[in-house]
């Protein structure tokens, strides 16, 4: 961190092992990662069609997609 000020000051240099062991596990735990995790691609092959009605027209039975 060379030209940057850091996030964190030392006040008193008399922690404990365990001290500073909890400030580092909720600091780590606090941080996060290098970067967000991105959610996994969902599939589309559950996803509905979108579909158009077939409206009143003579040949609408057919573009339903109604057997007959």
């Amino acid at each position: 961190m060379t030209g940057e000020q850091s996030p964190l000051r030392v006040i008193s240099g008399d922690a404990s092992a365990e001290e500073v062991a909890a400030v580092l596990a909720v600091l780590s735990a606090a941080g996060g990662g290098d970067r967000p995790e991105t959610p996994e691609p969902r599939s589309r092959w559950g996803r509905p069609r979108p579909r158009g009605s077939a409206g009143a027209s003579p040949d609408g039975w057919v573009r339903s997609g109604r057997p007959g």
